[in-house]
C-alpha cells in the first residue's frame, strides 16, 4: 500500500521539477567566430561558465571566414541539425545573415537590452542590428592609413594625394576584401564622406564618386587578400608601405608586435569615422532551452564589469559604464601605451557616422566584389 501511494507522489514531484526547469541539463555552447571577437570576449564567456555551471557544461569554438558563414549555417538549417548555437561576427557576416533571414529575433530585445546605457558607437551598432544582432564591442572605427615612416616620409593628406601616391608606388598600398575585413569595410564606407558623395549612406544611388575612385585606386593595387591579417603580415615584411586600418587594427597589431611599433597613421582630409564593431546572434533552429541560456549569457556580457575586460583587444565596450578607468590596471596601461593622440580628436576634429544598414552594407560588399575586387581577390 505504501509503495503504491508513494509512486504517484514521486511521479508528481518529478513532473513538477521538469516543468519548472529545475532538472534542465546544462547546455554545450557551440560558438563560431568569424570576426575575431573572441579576442575581446572569450574571458567573459569563460567567466559566465564558471559562474553558471548549471547552465553551461562546455564551450566549443570554431572559426570561419565571414563570407562562408551564411552557407555554412544554411546547410545546417536545411538539414535540421545545427551544431552552432551562438555566432560571433563582425558587421560583414552579421549583415549577410540578417539580410538572409537566418537569425532569430532576440525576445523582447528592447527591454532585455536597453539602448540608453550604450556608448554612441554601441547605439549605432544597436540600431543597425535591429534586434537580431546584439552588439558586443565597438568604437569609432576608421578609416585610417597605417604607414611605414621610413618609406613614406610625407604621407598623403587628401584622397587625390593618396591616389597620386598609389599610382607612383604601384603595389605598395593594400587593403583587404571588405566582406571579411574591418579596415576593408572602413575604406569601402569611408570614401563616400571623404570625397563628398551625395548620399554617403546610400551605396546604390549616392556613391558615384566613391565607386569611380575605388576602381581607379585598384589599378595600382597588386591584389586584395581575403582578410586583414595578410595585409598586416605583408606590411610588417616590407612588401607594402601603406595599408588600410581602423582603431582596433592599428593599436592591437602594434601592441602584439605584429607590425612595427613605430608605424604611423594618416587621416585624410574630410574623413568621417565609420563605427565598427562586433555582434552576437543566434541562428534560427536553435532549441528554446538553449536560446534561454544564450540570451542570459548575452545579458551577462553586457554587465559593466565584464564589458570593461573588452578593452584588452583595443576595440572597447558598447556599454557606457565600462569606461577604460574601470578596466584592470594592466589593461588600462597597455591601452594608454598604444593609444594615439589623433583618437582624442574623434568627435571634435573628426566626425563619426553610423555604419551602413544591413541591406546597404550587403549591397556595397557585393558590388565591390563584382566591380572593384573582381579577379584581384586572392587567398
Amino acid at each position: 500500500m505504501k509503495t503504491r501511494s508513494a509512486t504517484p507522489l514521486v511521479a508528481a514531484l518529478v513532473g513538477a521539477c521538469l516543468c519548472s526547469g529545475a532538472l534542465a541539463a546544462p547546455i554545450s555552447l557551440s560558438i563560431i567566430d568569424t570576426g575575431g571577437d573572441l579576442a575581446s570576449v572569450q574571458t567573459i564567456i569563460e567567466n559566465y561558465k564558471k559562474a553558471n555551471p548549471d547552465k553551461v557544461s562546455e564551450i566549443k569554438i570554431q572559426r570561419a571566414p565571414a563570407p562562408e558563414l551564411p552557407a555554412k549555417i544554411k546547410a545546417q538549417q536545411d538539414a535540421g541539425r545545427l551544431d552552432i548555437n551562438l555566432v560571433l561576427t563582425g558587421q560583414d557576416g552579421g549583415a549577410l545573415l540578417a539580410q538572409n533571414g537566418q537569425l532569430i529575433a532576440i525576445p523582447d530585445y528592447q527591454k532585455t537590452f536597453p539602448r540608453d546605457g550604450l556608448t554612441d558607437a554601441g547605439k549605432a551598432l544597436y540600431d543597425e542590428g535591429k534586434g537580431v544582432l546584439i552588439p558586443s564591442v565597438g568604437n569609432a572605427g576608421g578609416p585610417v592609413l597605417i604607414y611605414n615612416p621610413a618609406k613614406v616620409p610625407g604621407p598623403p593628406k587628401t584622397a587625390q594625394e593618396l591616389l597620386t601616391w598609389v599610382k607612383a608606388n604601384p603595389g605598395k598600398f593594400m587593403y583587404a576584401r571588405p566582406a571579411n575585413s574591418g579596415p576593408g569595410r572602413a575604406i569601402l564606407q569611408g570614401f563616400a564622406f571623404i570625397l563628398g558623395d551625395s548620399k554617403p549612406l546610400d551605396p546604390e544611388k549616392g556613391w558615384d564618386k566613391s565607386w569611380d575612385f575605388l576602381k581607379e585606386l585598384g589599378k595600382s593595387v597588386e591584389y586584395y587578400p581575403t582578410g586583414t591579417a595578410i595585409t598586416l603580415k605583408e606590411f610588417a615584411q616590407g612588401q607594402r608601405w601603406m595599408i588600410a586600418g581602423i582603431m582596433e587594427w592599428d593599436m592591437k597589431p602594434r601592441a602584439q608586435s605584429v607590425i612595427p611599433p613605430d608605424s604611423k597613421i594618416a587621416i585624410l582630409e574630410n574623413t568621417t569615422f565609420v563605427v565598427d564593431g562586433h555582434y552576437w546572434c543566434i541562428p534560427k533552429g536553435v532549441p528554446q532551452e538553449q536560446v534561454d541560456v544564450i540570451v542570459d549569457l548575452m545579458k551577462f556580457m553586457w554587465r559593466p564589469e565584464q564589458q570593461a575586460l573588452t578593452w584588452k583587444a583595443f576595440i572597447g565596450p558598447v556599454v557606457k559604464a565600462a569606461a577604460l578607468t574601470s578596466a584592470p590596471k594592466d589593461i588600462q596601461d597597455e591601452v594608454k601605451e598604444f593609444w594615439r593622440p589623433e583618437y582624442d580628436q574623434i568627435g571634435t576634429k573628426w566626425k563619426v557616422s553610423p555604419p551602413l544598414g544591413v541591406t546597404e552594407l550587403s549591397y556595397a560588399m557585393e558590388r565591390w566584389d563584382r566591380e572593384v575586387g573582381a579577379d584581384q581577390v586572392k587567398k
